[in-house]
């Protein structure tokens, strides 16, 4: 067992950062249990898995790990920190963003106090953040997350439900599956055609997420939409979640549009994709962080994040499923 320590820019919350990840309470792959977040990769032909809590912050972060299963020598060590900074964003510069938001708008300053230290999450890879696109495309967010769980399980060989935390599936174990398991699950053969083409894209050494999201998002969304099965709403959600482009909003997210008018109010009530970028032009080019706080308040209102009662009493805020699709 390797302990370590990781001090991320302040301001930082690790649950709503981590929340923002997982999405969905029932998510297996991104875990938040009692205060800690608990993550397995696949690391020199074993699983590596740790946990991850927050001690100090969020004016003065500091995080504290373990990895109790796999490798936990100084590279062990250095490769986890490395994908928890890309993850969770813990050298991005919070105070900058917050205060060029509140330029834009010194009307998003209760939102931002009352979500203080959350930080733009990423998923940990692009083909990571492709598969969660195909998994969740045309379906709930919660049937999108039980497929991606499902998926994890068969390639992972854990038909039994042993494991309560699951590793991502490599592009080569995903590409081992026999399509036929894959429809078993549920997906559609469109989704595994798409899947396939995502994994062999991944093993091909294509979807380098370190090259891709220093790249133009019209010169991006140009090569995403080549994959099969990847459109624009794909696009959008990838270019957002995974290489974090915080200047998109996947305006066809239809829990996120939903979310969007509701915060706005009554006056707000065109639904089109046109139009809901029309609606998110006073905040350009933050459009990202929008989307995020609406699902903090749809995360707030299932009780799954904790804010000060006092400090910030209810809004009594309602959105529905934002990830959903049409």
């Amino acid at each position: 067992m390797a302990y370590f320590e990781l001090h991320p820019i302040d301001p930082f919350r690790l649950d709503l950062t981590v929340w923002v990840l997982r999405r969905q309470a029932h998510n297996a792959m991104d875990v938040w249990n009692r205060g800690t977040y608990l993550r397995t990769w696949h690391y020199r032909g074993g699983l590596l898995t740790l946990r991850l809590w927050q001690s100090h912050g969020p004016s003065d972060p500091v995080l504290e790990g373990e990895i109790y299963e796999g490798p936990d020598d100084a590279d062990a060590i250095a490769w986890a920190g490395a994908r928890l900074n890309w993850i969770l964003g813990l050298d991005r510069d919070r105070s900058s963003l917050y205060n060029a938001l509140i330029v834009k708008d010194a009307g998003l300053a209760p939102l931002m106090d009352r979500y203080h230290g959350f930080s733009p999450p990423r998923f940990d890879s692009l083909y990571e953040g492709l598969i969660n696109a195909v998994a969740c495309q045309q379906l709930s967010l919660s049937v999108g997350i039980t497929l991606l769980n499902r998926l994890c399980r068969l390639c992972a060989g854990d038909t039994g439900s042993t494991r309560s935390i699951l590793p991502f599936p490599t592009p080569q174990r995903l590409l081992e599956q026999d399509p036929a398991l894959l429809r078993d699950i549920g997906f559609s053969h469109p989704k595994i055609r798409s899947l396939r083409a995502v994994a062999q894209a991944a093993l091909d050494g294509e979807l380098n997420e370190r090259v891709w999201h220093t790249q133009a998002r019209d010169l991006i969304e140009t090569r995403l939409v080549q994959l099969p099965g990847i459109g624009r709403w794909s696009a959008e959600y990838v270019l957002l979640r995974a290489l974090g482009h915080l200047d998109v909003f996947p305006g066809d997210d239809v829990g996120g549009r939903k979310g969007l008018l509701h915060w706005l109010g009554a006056h707000a009530t065109a639904v089109g994709y046109e139009d809901t970028l029309a609606h998110l032009k006073p905040w350009a080019p933050y459009g990202g962080m929008i989307y995020f706080f609406m699902l903090l308040r749809r995360l707030e209102q299932e009780g799954h994040i904790a804010i000060d009662k006092e400090k910030h009493p209810s809004d009594n805020t309602a959105t529905d499923d934002v990830g959903a699709r049409p």
